[in-house]
């Protein structure tokens, strides 16, 4: 683990094998931290937040150091990607082509966008002194990130939170934690000051509980599912700490009438499958017209066939195993729950593919005839399952779209103007994409609505989550005694 600038052992000596979810083999072991090694990383970082240099740099320093690493990272890409994808069972075209490069480029937007943080203008409100408003880091953030996407997870929580001038302990997922240190070490060599970012590798319970209960942590920040949300949220009242949530997602992907059923059809493809289904903003329930719902169902069925599953380090691959046995168990549960509720399966299976009987491996799924209040409709499956669900109406389409307690991302897919703007305000999604689904930019702010959770990733905007307003006056009239202090003591003068 990374705790003070020193790569270290966990204090009570134990490890934690790390498994590739393709074939069981084992990949390495890291330090099993617990309670005492998260207080230790708590403690190094608030030891450098309060009087360590990485605060108290300019901004242009800071994004230095942030171009530095990014530098470092795109020289080992080849390698971190074939790490990620055989730790977290992503295809490696998915973790080369696409994760690993767009992280790399969310720091470097954070190097230059540290830099245009600012608070209002001063003036001179009272009449009899200036008022200053200075936007300031948090102090010390604990970031707790996902195995869906370990690097770029770490990225999105540490990138605003170190570039702003906070110091950073970051915990892994258990079952992914290996790009994650490697992310650490990058910062490291690029100039980043000890104690400034932190790794505690470490069971949830006991790392991450320390992390959200501490009174040493400023603001807790979690990407993962609603239930640890609310966890992290009750676990952070004692305190009063700042909380960034990013949670699950359950998105809507809307076909109207007059869309165009073969694009509509790849994007439902691509964005249902997109990393195994293991996406919080992974297009899930296909909400699809009457009129064109059997043509558009035809048309899936022909391009989920296609799918071709295997190993993920293959480039031929595109569908790898999902990241643990555990959760494929829990993935294949939800299949056989929607057959028990009465949902017609026409592609996938309840079993494990024998074809890769060692691998935590689920067939592409798609059930039609699925009511909306099923479980398989309103639950988070998070594995390669898609939902297809009709509607007659605009406001029956709204209705069903806006029906779950997520809030984090769906799309609309109409060829008609007013429709698209009709729809995309209606949904109450933090993100809408137009005949499109997925697409993200460094730029871009991503965050939910409802229990998908609140504040943002991505964008100048999510710079804001880790800094504080701080008001100060400054009198300009030099008087000891002010003409309105009589309201404490004394008459008027």
């Amino acid at each position: 683990m990374l705790i003070g600038g020193e790569w270290v052992a966990a204090e009570s000596g134990g490890t934690t094998p790390v498994a590739s979810p393709f074939d069981g083999a084992r990949l390495d072991e890291v330090p099993r931290g617990s309670r005492d090694d998260a207080r230790r990383a708590i403690d190094a970082a608030r030891e450098a937040f309060d009087r360590g240099p990485w605060p108290r740099l300019p901004p242009k320093a800071r994004g230095e150091v942030f171009l530095k690493a990014a530098q470092i990272l795109t020289q080992r890409l080849p390698q971190l990607a074939e790490l990620e994808s055989r730790n977290q069972g992503k295809t490696i075209k998915q973790a080369l082509d696409a994760d690993l490069p767009f992280s790399v480029d969310n720091l470097v937007f954070y190097a230059g966008a540290g830099r245009t943080l600012d608070a209002k203008s001063p003036g001179e409100f009272t009449g009899d002194g200036t008022t200053i408003f200075r936007r300031e880091p948090v102090g010390v953030v604990a970031s707790i990130t996902p195995w869906n996407y370990p690097f770029m997870m770490a990225v999105w929580k540490v990138g605003p939170a170190l570039v702003t001038g906070n110091t950073v302990v970051l915990k892994p997922a258990s079952w992914t934690p290996l790009t994650t240190l490697e992310l650490g070490r990058a910062f490291l060599e690029a100039g980043l000051p000890p104690g400034a970012l932190n790794v505690v590798t470490g069971p949830g319970d006991e790392v991450g509980d320390e992390l959200s209960r501490n009174p040493k942590v400023d603001l807790v920040s979690l990407t993962g599912d609603t239930a640890t949300g609310r966890k992290i949220m009750a676990a952070a009242s004692a305190t009063v700490k700042r909380v960034q949530l990013e949670l699950g997602g359950k998105a809507p992907f809307v076909v109207f009438e007059d869309a165009d059923v073969a694009a509509a059809v790849e994007g439902a493809v691509v964005a249902g499958f997109v990393n195994g289904g293991q996406d919080c903003t992974a297009a899930t329930r296909l909400i699809v017209h009457e009129k064109v719902r059997e043509a558009f169902v035809n048309r899936l069925l022909e391009r989920v066939a296609t799918i071709r599953i295997g190993d993920p380090l293959s480039r031929k691959t595109d569908l790898g195993p999902l990241v643990h046995p555990t959760h494929q168990q829990r993935v294949l549960e939800f299949v056989a729950k929607g057959s028990d509720e009465g949902a017609k399966l026409v592609a996938g299976s309840a079993e494990a593919p024998k074809d890769h009987p060692k691998g935590a491996f689920v067939a592409p799924t798609v059930f039609d005839a699925v009511a909306p209040d099923m479980a398989i409709a309103q639950k988070e499956v998070f594995g390669p399952v898609l939902d297809v669900l009709t509607f007659s109406t605009f406001d029956e389409a709204i209705a069903i779209a806006n029906g779950v307690e997520y809030g984090l991302a769906g799309s609309v897919w109409t060829n008609d103007l007013r429709t698209a703007i009709r729809a995309s305000n209606a949904l109450r999604f933090g993100d809408v994409w137009v005949n499109d689904h997925l697409p993200l930019g460094s730029e871009t702010p991503h965050g939910g609505f409802k229990q998908s959770g609140f504040g943002k990733d991505l964008g100048a905007d999510s710079l804001l989550d880790y800094t504080v307003l701080k008001n100060v006056y400054i009198d300009l009239t030099g008087q000891a005694r002010k003409g309105w202090h009589y309201l404490t003591y004394g008459d008027p003068s």
